[in-house]
């Protein structure tokens, strides 16, 4: 789990928290966690170096309409393929709760055999985040640790 904030601390993040605790929910239990400023180079480099030890990647905040809000543009790059699909079922379901779900730009993929989405900043963003795709976390991580290639 990678925090994404020029103003949070590890003491005041509350978005990764909330991210961990929706994932624990649905039965993952171990966890990596960074925070980082809203600089591409160390979004990069977070995400890199937990693709190095974890089957999924997930990052909160930076994904609205800020000039300093560079996730999506720092983890673009970063994928071998893109899952736009996912994004687009968390803003979907957000519409349920808000009319601004559409404003989270983050993109979602998989880099190697990882899967690594971007999650909204917000605390209640990122948990519904995580409700909207859980079902799908398992599924995924499966196909890409599969040997059978069709």
């Amino acid at each position: 789990m990678i925090t994404v904030s020029d103003t949070r601390s590890p003491e005041t993040d509350v978005s990764g928290p909330a991210a961990v605790a929706a994932l624990r929910a649905i039965g993952y239990e171990e966890f990596e966690t960074r925070l980082v400023r809203d600089e591409i180079p160390e979004i990069q480099e977070a995400i890199r170096e937990l693709c190095q030890s974890c089957a999924a990647v997930f990052t909160t905040g930076g994904t609205g309409f800020s000039p300093r809000d560079v996730t999506p543009e720092a983890t673009a790059p970063l994928v071998d393929r893109r899952a736009d699909n996912l994004c687009e079922l968390m803003r979907l379901r957000g519409l349920e709760h808000t009319p601004f779900s559409h404003l989270s730009r983050g993109i979602a993929g998989i880099r190697g055999s990882v899967l690594v989405v971007n999650l909204p900043g917000s605390p209640k963003g990122a948990r519904q985040g995580i409700e909207a795709i859980g079902h799908l976390i398992g599924p995924i991580l499966e196909a890409q640790n599969s040997q059978d290639r069709y």
